[in-house]
């Protein structure tokens, strides 16, 4: 921002303040503040939900109709913004940061009126923008791509100017390669505009989101009616409804040209000429500043030859073979919930929900995910999240991308602790076809080399930044610590990931894909009959899988370390900041009381350790806590609790943290603490099933997993009995002084403290 605005106010005036206006206050001067800002001239009210209106008029007057009006200070603007700055260039190195070239140039803000007009252009310059950010998208998914991602967009300053920004992220000392291809492609589009075929992929796109918010605009969230107030409160736009965006954009779409598409990005973005250069990243540049200008002329500078797009063609699975048949179909008695067997094996669990019109939540479990590491070979999943980046057998990711451009279809994939899954939010109209993809993806993903490549890219990227944060170092280091370095749970040395590829990950998984156990959850508004047909003629089709997921009772033994002398790990970033974590083992997840109890624990621990670090330091530094009881690992659970601090109060911080456990082991809490505690946990029960996501997460494993539905139905029950005493007795039993690892994160350069390890 210090760059690109010098000048501008909004760059000195971050809401984080600074610290010598924190360090004067007082509070005098903090009562003088909220009498000059908080007033009602300054006040919007806005209640969403299931009310009388008459009731909450009544009572907000009741409340707020003494309030004396106080003049309302001005608005300062956010700038100046300096529009004619222009051949500036500047280097920023910084450990954390990974390789980034911006060319920007400002110019003057558009005050445009919330009119069908400008609505209008806005939806013009969307699809401008998408169509130049997607044949970004493309070259970076290339087997040898210029760049790791790209884009450009222009966005207002604070009403006080306009920015144009081209923004390229590289493979660290690539930036010169990847700042002329994405210069290259930013001028193409200018100079020779869109095809009709990347106008129709794009307007497909917007249609398909503005009808799917139509169909389901009777179920809209309070979030989302409260965006539309806060819409037309910050920026002036007028509420609509859903059927009316989409009546517009209707009515609109035919006269959307590649022609009128290219002059409505003319008409806003900002020609970077002599643009505003700044990199950012880790290593020294060779020539400074002086060679990244010279790339940015050169790239400006060559010829231009107009590319044509590829047919992506059609979409080739659209049949597994025979439907497959039903073999068994219960409904369990709790909560409704439908679970069918198809004859192959296949699962399927089905709870018709109307929470959300014309939304679908489907989520494919197969057996395996990470119980097929081991530690003779811990890395055997570790790709497995990027088996989307390698398509399908027959089309590429980004052909899929064309394909599918229209539709509510998505596709994912990654590894849990003893599963694979895949999850998407689909239409009725869409079903089918969403099912298709994730029957394609199991049956024939592609593993393309350009997936393989861009997982090295993100491989390379992270441990570049390994120990660039307290965090980053400690997330890193922790898992090795606390399983006395077991492999599948420890980082392993760079080259270990460098040298995966597809081809071990085909042979890791494979087998799994293959032939293992299958489990489908379908949540939301769908006919039944319709859906159990659908997977039917998709999953159900499937050659023969493994009826149940496997024990892997071999994998299941996970350790916590015997040893309890403190631990010193470094960071490289800032030279004044420490973190400080203490865990504790606990226990595995098998008693659903003891499981809550530590839940609830971990609240109360959050109050006690605000409270004991403000005494023992006077601040409070978002001290973290977090209970973990596995599922998966049988004994395993963990206790944890960390605070950032700075590294001459980590003594202090220790102390405080170690009371704040003592507190708790030896006396109940009170009252007040359970309540404080307590009652966000029973909101987030009383709200779970208020969402298709909340359905989902009881639905997806019914049959695999069915204990969960009666650990949740007696969850509330339970929660309400559970009484200090009870937290005090778990306290007890795992949080001792002694039993805690200690793990301080320090800064590279410095002395470890006294004792520590």
């Amino acid at each position: 921002m210090a760059f690109l605005n010098p000048e501008a106010r909004y760059v000195q005036r971050l809401p984080i303040g600074k610290a010598e206006t924190l360090n004067a206050a007082n509070a005098e001067s903090l009562k003088a503040f909220w009498r000059r800002s908080y007033v009602p001239d300054k006040t919007t009210i806005v209640v969403v939900g299931d009310f009388a209106p008459d009731a909450v008029e009544e009572a907000i007057r009741a409340r707020f109709a003494d309030w004396q009006a106080a003049p309302a200070p001005p608005q300062p603007s956010g700038g100046p913004i300096d529009t004619v700055r222009q051949g500036e260039t500047a280097i920023y190195l910084d450990p954390a940061m990974s390789e980034r070239t911006m060319a920007s140039r400002h110019a003057a803000w558009l005050d445009e009126p919330d009119t069908v007009a400008n609505r209008r252009e806005g939806v013009l310059r969307q699809i401008g923008y998408a169509i130049v950010n997607r044949r970004m998208q493309r070259l970076a998914r290339l087997a040898d791509p210029p760049f790791r991602d790209a884009g450009i967009g222009t966005g207002e300053v604070f009403r006080a100017g306009r920015t144009t920004n081209l923004v390229v992220d590289t493979v660290d000392g690539k930036w010169h390669q990847g700042l002329s291809a994405a210069a290259l492609e930013y001028r193409r589009a200018l100079r020779f505009g869109f095809a009709k075929s990347e106008i129709a992929e794009q307007v497909a796109g917007l249609r398909t989101a503005l009808e799917n918010d139509a169909a389901s605009a009777a179920t809209r969230s309070h979030g989302t009616l409260l965006n539309g107030v806060l819409a037309l409160l910050r920026d002036d736009q007028v509420p609509a409804t859903p059927q009316s965006a989409l009546a517009r954009f209707n009515a609109f779409a035919a006269k959307i040209t590649p022609k009128v598409v290219l002059a409505a990005i003319k008409r806003e973005a900002v020609p970077l000429v002599n643009p505003l250069l700044r990199l950012q990243g880790r290593r020294e540049v060779a020539g400074s500043q002086a060679a990244i200008r010279t790339a940015w002329d050169e790239a400006m500078r060559s010829p231009l030859v107009r590319e044509r797009g590829g047919d992506p063609g059609i979409f080739a699975y659209t049949g597994f073979g025979p439907p497959g048949q039903v073999v068994s179909d219960t409904t369990e008695p709790l909560l409704g919930i439908r679970s069918l067997r198809f004859a192959n094996g296949v699962a399927l669990n089905l709870k018709r929900t109307d929470l959300e019109t014309e939304r679908i939540l489907v989520q494919l479990s197969i057996d395996g995910g990470d119980m097929l590491n081991t530690a003779a070979k811990p890395l055997v999943t570790e790709m497995a999240g990027w088996l989307p980046t390698g398509g399908l057998g027959k089309h590429s990711q980004d052909a899929l991308q064309s394909l599918l451009a229209g539709r509510t279809v998505s596709l994912n994939f990654d590894s849990n602790a003893d599963s694979f899954a895949s999850a998407a939010q689909t239409t009725p109209r869409d079903l089918e076809l969403q099912l298709q993809v994730m029957a394609a993806l199991v049956t024939d993903p592609g593993y393309r080399p350009e997936g393989q490549l861009r997982y090295r890219q993100a491989t390379n990227n992270f441990f570049a930044q390994l120990r660039a944060t307290p965090q980053s170092a400690l997330s890193n280091a922790i898992g090795g610590i606390l399983s006395d370095s077991d492999p599948r749970f420890t980082l392993q040395p760079v080259e270990a990931y460098r040298t995966l590829t597809f081809a071990q990950l085909k042979a890791g998984i494979g087998e799994r894909l293959a032939r293992g156990a299958v489990e489908i959850g379908l949540v939301g508004d769908f006919g039944e009959d319709q859906a159990i047909a659908l997977i039917a003629r998709t999953f159900g089709a499937l050659p023969a899988r493994e009826a149940a997921f496997q024990s892997y009772d071999a994998q299941r033994y996970r350790a916590f370390t015997a040893g309890r002398s403190p631990r010193v790990i470094r960071h490289t970033g800032p030279a004044d900041q420490a973190l400080l974590r203490l865990t504790w083992k606990t226990r595995d997840d098998s008693d659903p009381v003891e499981s809550l109890t530590l839940s609830l624990l971990e609240r109360v621990m959050r109050l006690a350790l605000t409270e004991s670090l403000r005494e023992k330091l006077g601040k409070t530094y978002g001290p973290q806590a977090n209970s973990n009881p596995s599922r998966e690992w049988p004994g395993y659970g963990v206790f944890g609790i960390a605070t950032t601090i700075s590294v001459s109060e980590v003594d202090a911080a220790r102390t405080a943290m170690l009371d704040a456990a003592a507190r708790l082991r030896d006396a109940p809490v009170s009252a007040d603490e359970l309540q404080r505690a307590r009652q966000p946990m029973l909101e987030a029960l009383d709200n779970a099933l208020k969402s298709n996501r909340g359905w989902l997460a009881l639905a997806g494993r019914a049959q695999s997993e069915a204990d969960r539905i009666e650990r949740f139905v007696r969850m509330k029950e339970r929660l309400l009995a559970l009484t200090p005493a009870d937290i005090q007795t778990v306290a007890a039993r795992y949080l001792g002084e002694k039993d805690a690892v200690e793990v301080l994160v320090l800064p590279e350069a410095g002395e470890a403290p006294a004792g520590a390890g």
